[in-house]
């Protein structure tokens, strides 16, 4: 049966006590971890947030009764226990923070009993990761969880204290906004007493905050809760936080020099790393030539090589049709893997074809200076050995060439690249290289919706020397936009946002809305910035994705205490789930039940 804790006052957690505590009576509680009897003496680990703390129990320290109660106890029992701390009597652990030290315990309470869990509560469990979400508070009581949430409550802290510090005001924004479907799908919420009328949750607070600009407020930041009905990857969840902030009178230098100062604080305080300062910038169009992707993982080299001019004039049918169409021809130099079977060669091939490649040629230089290869028929020695040398080849390397349209090689050579290295070992998860992206394109075309769209949003300002093409060549303007990336991952991204009337009104023309429908969408926005707005910036980090690399993890859902799976529903609550037909009626709204394939 459960006992109170009335009389007992916990005075520290498991870890809090040391060797400096020895001769001292104090009180623990926690979890059973495991419990060992050898018949005279039984021994607890006892778990708490804080980390392990052995208990020891002998019918003289603790009495009869209390030494048959010990012998009840089984993993995950909840209890208090009171005890002289002394040097531990067996072998030292070094393993525990406390592995010197042991509680003699005197008196004890159970708290709370407990059925055996469905799997046990340590690390490197082989458990199915559905079965852990489905008991999603046992598995957040493994160490490495609630280190990971620990992490991000610190990281929470020290970005509010910085910009604090920076004089940032922190102003919420509301959940319930309205609709602007521009971007990903919005999650809707219907309401009851407009009928037929609904609400949106918020994909960013990017409105609300320029406005906050317009209103004077100068500085703003918010930790701030964000929704997108959209496909989920294992970086992706449909509701995720962000770091989210905005500056009054500021230019990029400003905005990147704050985020700086902020990530390198960051980094320190929380997990002891040395971010140097400047961190590295990059072109869009540099980082697409060089790595075929806009947040390159600069951990490692494998730089994409254009050899276009090399192989204009080959009479190989795969280079000569994407160049005659407009394309290019580019590879990566997998250095030392010239000895790769021919059957993991063909599962590269496999590998491209899903990001939509028609096939991959590979020249393997063998260990004599020979080349081995699946195009070089069609080839003169001569432009076999030039390919090597602009792509600097040497014995034992192997050589990987894609040729299509441009922004398609970019992107399987991008995808090859970081296969690859996963493969040779190359990702390091204790190396932190970041690297800001700028000069975006400010536009790219849908050929879904047969117009150019925003790449960021449609406030976003453009360089001012290429406002000009707005009229003449629209997909060559450049964004006064920013993305801040960590080993291949985006964790942050903003831009300066446009504030002169004329222009915003450029871009929604470029965009394909009338000034009506710019102004059904964003109209109280755009009447905002007719009484003074000054110029602002802003940026927002996507919190989850950050403390995922800082926790050196690669699955999302370790750093959220509560997070979905990818089909968006929660395995604990059965989230979503069918509501009763009166709540139903009361929005005003039907549902059409589809059959299920």
């Amino acid at each position: 049966m459960a006992e109170s804790m009335k009389g007992m006052k916990r005075t520290h957690r498991c870890t809090e006590v040391s060797s400096a505590n020895i001769g001292e009576v104090v009180t623990v509680m926690g979890w059973v971890q495991k419990r060992r009897n050898l018949g005279s003496l039984i021994f607890v680990d006892l778990r708490d947030r804080s980390g392990l703390l052995q208990l020891v129990f002998d019918s003289e320290s603790v009495g009869a009764e209390g030494f048959e109660k010990a012998e009840t106890l089984r993993s995950e029992f909840v209890i208090a226990a009171q005890g002289e701390v002394v040097k531990r009597s067996g072998a030292v652990n070094p393993k525990m923070a406390t592995g010197d030290i042991e509680l003699r315990v005197t008196q004890l309470r159970i708290l709370s009993e407990a059925q055996t869990p469905p799997f046990p509560i340590e690390d490197g469990i082989a458990t199915k990761e559905e079965l852990r979400l489905k008991y999603r508070y046992l598995d957040l009581r493994r160490p490495q969880l609630q280190k990971n949430l620990m992490l991000r409550s610190k990281a929470v802290s020290v970005t509010r204290n910085f910009l604090l510090e920076e004089g940032f005001l922190e102003i919420e924004t509301p959940m319930l906004t309205k609709s602007t479907p521009e971007g990903a799908r919005d999650y809707l919420v219907p309401s009851r007493i407009h009928p037929g009328a609904f609400y949106a949750l918020p994909q960013s607070p990017q409105l609300f905050k320029q406005l906050l600009m317009c209103s004077g407020y100068d500085r703003y930041y918010q930790i701030v809760k964000c929704f997108r009905d959209e496909d989920l990857r294992a970086d992706r969840q449909p509701e995720f936080t962000q770091i989210d902030m905005e500056l009054s009178f500021v230019d990029v230098d400003d905005v990147i020099a704050y985020n700086e100062r902020l990530l390198a604080r960051m980094f320190r305080e929380c997990i002891g790393v040395d971010v140097p300062l400047p961190i590295p910038r990059m072109t869009w169009q540099e980082a697409m030539d060089r790595f075929g992707s806009d947040k390159p993982d600069i951990r490692f080299g494998m730089e994409l090589k254009d050899i276009s001019d090399v192989v204009s004039d080959s009479e190989f049918a795969v280079f000569r049709n994407a160049l005659a169409a407009g394309g290019t021809v580019r590879g990566i130099n997998a250095q030392g893997q010239g000895g790769m079977p021919r059957k993991k060669i063909d599962a590269l091939v496999d590998f491209v074809k899903g990001y939509g490649a028609k096939g991959l040629a590979y020249l393997a230089i063998q260990a004599n200076g020979s080349y081995k290869s699946s195009f070089a028929k069609f080839m003169k020695p001569e432009e076999m050995d030039a390919i090597v040398e602009r792509m600097e080849g040497k014995p034992g390397d192997l050589l990987l060439i894609a040729a299509d349209k441009t922004t398609l090689v970019w992107s399987v050579l991008g995808a090859l690249r970081l296969e690859l290295a996963k493969t040779m070992g190359l990702l390091k998860k204790d190396v932190y290289q970041f690297l800001w992206i700028t000069d975006f394109p400010l536009l790219e075309y849908s050929e879904e919706e047969n117009r150019y769209v925003a790449k960021h949003h449609p406030f976003t300002m453009p360089m001012e020397e290429d406002i000009p093409l707005l009229d003449t060549d629209p997909g060559k303007v450049r964004a006064k936009a920013y993305d801040i990336t960590l080993n291949g991952n985006e964790i942050g991204g903003g831009s300066v946002r446009i504030f002169q009337s004329d222009i915003q009104e450029k871009m929604f023309e470029v965009l394909g809305f009338t000034k009506e429908e710019a102004h059904e969408r964003f109209g109280f926005l755009l009447d905002a910035f007719q009484y003074g707005v000054p110029p602002h910036a802003g940026l927002a980090y996507g919190l989850d994705r950050l403390i995922m690399l800082m926790a050196q993890t690669d699955n999302i859902r370790d750093v959220i205490a509560f997070p979905k799976i990818k089909d968006a529903s929660c395995l604990m609550t059965n989230a979503p789930d069918a509501v009763e037909e009166k709540q139903l009626e009361e929005l005003s709204i039907a549902v059409t039940k589809k059959e299920k394939a």
